[in-house]
């Protein structure tokens, strides 16, 4: 009898975007994997591709590089090696997953449908705040996706999502200390606006996260969080 009864995927990480967010997903499905051992751990085909181009200055129209055709020729790389599935441990590219779908024949697991699966089956929630990029906020995603399942959508104010870039961009982007402080007020002011979870929806906010512990405050939903444990059952592992 098989010691893994249950059918196993290796997983595709198109990562580097950005390279920190990629390295805590990875210790994020590492953290969530029941496993006794190495070997009952995910297998996982890693390209942490730092240069490709940035999403948001794409989608707000500031950069001429398209990062889809680059995330696309990733993933065919991905589906080359041979991996079950493929996962984009960012945010803001899922304005991307479409053109990236298309391009192979594995699936490609999207961090805002899951993260949104993960809200909606929460009782009682009617209103969500959205941390994320403002290219993730101007492309939508998580407005439409949410929509689409009856919730509403919170964002910051302009003022505040000025201070929300600056904690991704010039903070955990550069490598800096984050303001956790000011991340947390920025939430409060959502929740006192009437969301009824905070939804971290850019990775480099779930770096903070997990540095921080803020998911024990179980009003914030952290996407990064959701997608390792999402990609964890979709490998065939059981969670811890």
């Amino acid at each position: 009898m098989s010691d893994h009864p249950v059918a196993r995927s290796e997983v595709g990480v198109i990562g580097g975007v950005g390279p920190a967010a990629t390295v805590c997903f990875l210790d994020l499905v590492v953290r969530h994997t029941a496993a006794d051992r190495d070997q009952d751990h995910v297998d996982l085909v890693v390209l942490q591709h730092a240069t490709i181009p940035d999403r948001t200055a794409y989608i707000l129209g500031r950069s001429q590089d398209d990062p889809g055709p680059v995330m696309a020729a990733d993933a065919r790389r991905l589906e080359r090696l041979g991996v079950g599935f493929v996962v984009v441990p960012c945010n803001t590219a899922h304005h991307f997953t479409d053109e990236v779908a298309a391009a192979v024949d594995v699936p490609v697991l999207s961090i805002v449908d899951e993260t949104v699966d993960e809200v909606v089956a929460r009782p009682g929630v009617t209103r969500v705040g959205v941390l994320a990029t403002s290219g993730t906020l101007a492309a939508q995603v998580y407005q439409r996706a949410f929509d689409a399942r009856g919730v509403q959508v919170l964002v910051p104010d302009v003022a505040d999502q000025d201070l929300v870039m600056g904690i991704i961009y010039d903070q955990v982007k550069a490598g800096l200390p984050a303001d956790v402080a000011t991340m947390h007020a920025v939430a409060d002011r959502l929740r006192e606006r009437g969301a009824d979870v905070v939804v971290l929806g850019c990775t480099e906010l779930s770096v903070v996260a997990a540095a921080h512990d803020l998911l024990a405050d179980d009003r914030y939903v952290d996407s990064l969080d959701v997608l390792a444990r999402r990609t964890v059952e979709r490998a065939g592992h059981p969670l811890r």
